[in-house]
């Protein structure tokens, strides 16, 4: 090992490069990319690696088959799993750039990104087939808006379907984004990272969405009814809250996992489990059941539905924030014989 070297232990050295790509990342890709390093960071320290300079090529080696075997979570309620390969590929991905920044600070040989053992992806080991379909959403919202009306449950999740929006723009909507009277209500997409809320893309990702005169209801209700009427850290009135402030990712994802599992909506489980044992009954484990879904299988279903009535790519992705190869590729789950027939009836 050169003697060059400046030592860097591992958790400074993920500080400062999260530190370096606060110019160049969104903050939703820096979240990801901190959480991707918390997980080396925490091999390192299992293994007693005090020093990103003492690593080898055999060391991420063994890094690879650490976390392909899913040996790690970020949070201790969850149960580590094996990762899929593409999956262990971004992972891995993103150790390659850290270990690139390292070099150029003299924490690391120069090559030493090169030897990150990267798996081979097969075309489509890339896409989650994974999605709500529209059949499914229907009791979902049916239920919701019977027996838990105007809820922060039933508003989320009906927004969350309505517009088919990501979870990072369901969070950072604020009461003054809402435009909800008139004959044409609207919701408006803000990029606000200096007070909590970045979008996915950027500014490029603001846009206004008119919503219906029902949507429009729901959360008239709910901002009327029982949101708990508090602000952010930042002074900010968020759309979504609890009693401590501004709704966070979490609770929406749990939100979606809760909502989805059949019975849960009052519907037999079809994973053959008794309901008395099983752990996907506790909120904390629904995300558990086979059946769960999370916002993001929202999304795809949302692109499915508009897709299936014959809504253009365009006008989709205008209304998504998402390019057309994006949401061929990553959201529309119509098979090929759906496809096929769907253009036979337009032309």
């Amino acid at each position: 090992m050169s003697g060059d070297l400046v030592p860097l232990a591992p958790a400074e050295g993920r500080r400062m490069y999260l530190d370096a790509k606060q110019d160049e990342l969104a903050a939703e890709t820096i979240e990801g990319q901190s959480y991707r390093l918390a997980a080396f960071v925490a091999w390192c320290e299992e293994n007693e690696i005090e020093n990103l300079g003492e690593l080898r090529g055999r060391d991420l080696y063994a890094y690879r088959i650490w976390r392909r075997e899913g040996n790690y979570a970020a949070d201790e309620d969850e149960d580590p799993e094996p990762l899929a390969p593409s999956t262990l590929r971004g992972q891995l991905a993103t150790l390659r750039a850290f270990l690139r920044f390292c070099a150029t600070i003299d924490a690391v040989p120069a090559g030493l990104a090169d030897d990150v053992p990267l798996p081979t992806v097969s075309d489509g080991d890339d896409v989650s087939d994974s999605t709500l379909h529209p059949a499914r959403a229907e009791p979902i919202l049916d239920y919701l808006g019977r027996y838990h009306y105007a809820s922060r449950r039933h508003a989320e999740i009906l927004l969350a379907w309505h517009t088919g929006c990501r979870i990072s723009g369901l969070r950072a909507l604020d009461l003054r984004d809402l435009s909800l009277e008139g004959e044409t209500p609207t919701i408006e997409f803000v990029h606000r990272p200096d007070t909590g809320t970045s979008l996915k893309n950027g500014t490029s990702g603001e846009r206004v969405n008119v919503i219906s005169r029902r949507m429009a209801s729901v959360l008239s209700d709910w901002i009327d009814g029982p949101r708990p009427r508090v602000k952010d850290e930042y002074d900010r009135h968020p759309l979504f809250t609890t009693k401590h402030g501004r709704v966070h990712k979490g609770t929406l994802r749990t939100d979606a996992y809760v909502v989805t599992r059949p019975c849960w909506y009052g519907e037999e489980c079809p994973h053959d489990r008794d309901p008395e044992t099983c752990e996907a009954t506790t909120v904390r484990k629904a995300s558990e059941c086979p059946s769960s879904r999370s916002p993001h299988d929202f999304r795809s279903g949302r692109v499915t539905a508009y897709r299936s009535d014959n809504v253009p790519r365009r006008v989709v992705g205008d209304r998504l924030d998402a390019s057309e190869d994006v949401l061929d590729k990553h959201y529309d789950r119509r098979n090929a014989r759906q496809r096929a027939i769907q253009r036979q009836q337009f032309l």
